[in-house]
């Protein structure tokens, strides 16, 4: 399977159209046919369905379509390390990360080391543990930033030196905004939103778990989420409350929005992460050792 064949394949599918992606790609039409055509015959496996006027996947063709961009997330990085100017520190660095206030710590340690190597460029993932992981796995990442609780034994690691508070995001209009802080007994029957890395099997798990205690029971889901500001959203339109952490939305005077914290309160720790034994490029080397010394000077 050639990576020119990938990319083939990738631009059908991003087009839903032969025509468009054999004129984006600068090939005949009937040349990038008889290459989809040998892909589909070399995997055994038919890969679209081809209409009149556009193709669409099979179940085969979308399975392929995730691997296949993930291939290519691989040999563009690895292209950008290996074509990165020798004479000064230039690449790409790769973050993932979930929503945290602590992202504007990372974001001080890169403001100065794009200082001292402008020519260093930096790309940040948002998503969950579960996702940053699996990417920090595949080698798509090269740092991954995990609110805890998590397992990062199979990770290098290093302690941030701050610290999250979990809490309600509510509307202002609700009755518990009268609240200075949230008591589990408060949450009772409450249509709630949870994040998804702190509900498993319908079960809450962690610290927000060991929180609830005898309480856990009462919970009522109204749903998921996985990026705090689309949960917000459902908020704001009574669908109910969140659990979340604390300085992730506009709580202005001008936002309907407000954060109270749980009581007894309710920490967490943060913590940057890398595959072990993981190779590095010149620039995400010595962007680790930038980590090491700001993160070391800032410990307690």
């Amino acid at each position: 399977m050639e990576l020119r064949v990938l990319k083939y394949f990738l631009g059908v599918a991003r087009t839903g159209s032969i025509t468009a992606a054999a004129h984006s790609m600068h090939v005949t039409q009937p040349t990038l046919s008889r290459q989809l055509q040998d892909l589909e015959y070399e995997l055994g496996r038919k890969l679209f369905v081809r209409g009149s006027h556009h193709v669409t996947l099979t179940r085969d063709g979308m399975l392929l379509r995730q691997r296949a961009e993930e291939i290519m997330e691989i040999v563009d990085q690895t292209e950008s390390e290996f074509y990165a100017n020798s004479r000064s520190v230039s690449g790409d660095i790769y973050i993932g990360c979930g929503e945290s206030e602590a992202v504007s710590l990372l974001a001080e340690i890169i403001s100065t080391f794009r200082s001292d190597h402008p020519q260093v460029r930096f790309h940040l993932h948002s998503g969950n543990a579960e996702d940053v992981m699996e990417r920090l796995d595949r080698g798509t990442l090269d740092f991954g930033i995990l609110i805890q609780p998590v397992d990062i034994s199979r990770y290098d690691s290093l302690p941030l030196p701050v610290k999250d508070t979990w809490g309600l995001i509510l509307r202002k209009d609700h009755p518990l905004a009268k609240k200075k802080s949230i008591r589990p007994a408060d949450l009772a029957d409450l249509p709630l939103l949870l994040s998804k890395q702190i509900l498993r099997n319908e079960k809450l798990t962690g610290p927000i778990g060991e929180w609830f205690g005898e309480w856990c029971d009462s919970v009522k889901v109204a749903g998921t989420y996985n990026l705090i500001f689309n949960a917000a959203l459902l908020v704001r339109e009574g669908v109910g409350c969140a659990l979340g952490l604390d300085k992730l939305i506009n709580r202005t005077s001008q936002s309907d929005l407000c954060f109270r914290p749980l009581n007894p309160k309710l920490e967490v720790g943060l913590d940057i992460v890398w595959k072990k034994s993981r190779i590095f490029s010149e620039a995400a080397e010595k962007f680790l050792d930038r980590l090491r010394e700001k993160l070391t000077l800032q410990e307690p």
